[in-house]
């Protein structure tokens, strides 16, 4: 049987199917279509029930497809940026919504470069073209080269996977090799230290405001040192030999990271802010919640409160953006994880405050109210579960 990445048994690929079907996406984007072609059959389980592997491997799959469309984040970028950009015009998709001043400071720190290495085997050849890390994040985008190239990532499945039922979508890309199309990049492994880094919260696909161009995005749990060697391992398909590059990586100042510990409670909901962290490229809350979400007047009868979201905003009132948004169309749960990533303040802010709110959701079919033209949907922010956070570095 075919080695799937390891994730948490049902929250990992829950997050890959939200991923597809819930984030923020451009409306053209052909995420649903691709999640129609999987199957008819509904993706929920008890906690009692075993994660149907070729469903997860389909999911990934289709997470490949619609990568970079909402997901990443979309943004505009300024005249200055745009100047700046041109001394390293590779990393500009990494920095969408990001200060000049801040991909200075993460140029200067180590926090990003382009290595420009490059490998060429049987006509094709990859570039690993800009690679960031600053603690939280280790993105890196590979640049593919060649005559007659299909779309970047791989819609092949590996052809020991066990397909369960009688899918024909899934068994019509259960390619032999000998088969498949030439110049698809699979999916890569990176290694640290000559030791693999966990598959289970990555993003890997095409990244399409880049021509030709791949992107792995590892956001959580990475343990990483300052100093290391970064091995990459990418296959093609069609190509024999495995195109390796080794990318020595060195940051003069990870992001600083708060615990404070801290909760703030109504009497049935209270979250805990676990972690806070702060570099020149990216922010990231990690947080607990328990108890039943609270519901405002306009939140009853046909309407109900959506699970609770968190908006960021630094002492100087600036709102830090969220990389993506997710919608979850089904009743909110008493208990959530939350660990997300959004946009960096400009500096090191004196506070960050996290400002609690719901949206208001149809009971029918769970669609937002407000929702559209660039809005998430109307907020109802929790003004009694507020809190502020000082940053002390």
């Amino acid at each position: 049987m075919g080695h799937l990445p390891k994730q948490t048994e049902f929250a990992e690929m829950d997050a890959i199917e939200q991923m597809i079907r819930e984030s923020s996406i451009p409306q053209k984007s052909m995420s649903h279509q691709i999640m129609n072609k999987i199957g008819e059959n509904k993706l929920t389980r008890s906690s009692k029930q075993k994660p149907n592997l070729i469903k997860r491997t389909a999911l990934v799959a289709a997470a490949a497809a619609v990568l970079g469309g909402g997901v990443i984040g979309s943004g505009f970028v300024s005249p200055a940026m745009a100047a700046t950009l041109k001394q390293i015009p590779m990393i500009g998709v990494l920095f969408e919504g990001t200060s000049e001043e801040a991909l200075q400071t993460a140029v200067k720190q180590g926090i990003v470069s382009e290595p420009n290495l490059s490998v060429t085997h049987d006509g094709i050849t990859l570039k690993v073209a800009s690679l960031l890390y600053d603690g939280t994040r280790l993105s890196v985008i590979l640049q593919r080269e060649g005559v007659n190239l299909p779309t970047v990532a791989s819609p092949y499945i590996d052809k020991d996977t066990v397909i369960e039922g009688d899918n024909e979508y899934l068994k019509s890309k259960q390619i032999p090799e000998k088969d498949q199309v030439k110049g698809y990049i699979k999916w890569p492994t990176l290694l640290v230290n000559g030791k693999e880094v966990g598959k289970g919260q990555a993003m890997y696909g095409d990244e399409p405001r880049l021509d030709n161009a791949y992107i792995v995005e590892m956001t959580k749990d990475l343990n990483l040192p300052d100093q290391f060697e970064l091995t990459i391992q990418a296959n093609v398909t069609g190509v024999k030999e495995t195109f390796e590059f080794k990318v020595p990586v060195k940051v003069e100042d990870k992001s600083l990271v708060l615990k404070p510990d801290a909760s703030k409670s109504d009497g049935k909901f209270s979250y805990t802010v676990k972690q806070l962290e702060l570099s020149p490229v990216s922010t990231r809350l990690v947080l607990d919640s328990k108890g039943e979400v609270p519901s405002s007047a306009e939140q009853t009868g046909d309407y109900s409160a959506s699970m609770v979201y968190y908006e960021l905003v630094d002492d100087k009132g600036n709102v830090l953006n969220p990389s993506k948004f997710d919608y979850f169309h089904s009743k909110p749960k008493t208990e959530y994880h939350v660990d997300q990533l959004y946009s960096p303040a400009n500096g090191t802010p004196r506070s960050i405050t996290i400002k609690p709110f719901t949206l208001t959701v149809k009971n029918k079919d769970w669609s937002v109210v407000g929702e559209g033209k660039g809005n998430v949907g109307d907020k109802t922010y929790l003004k009694e579960l507020e809190m502020t956070i000082p940053v002390k570095p």
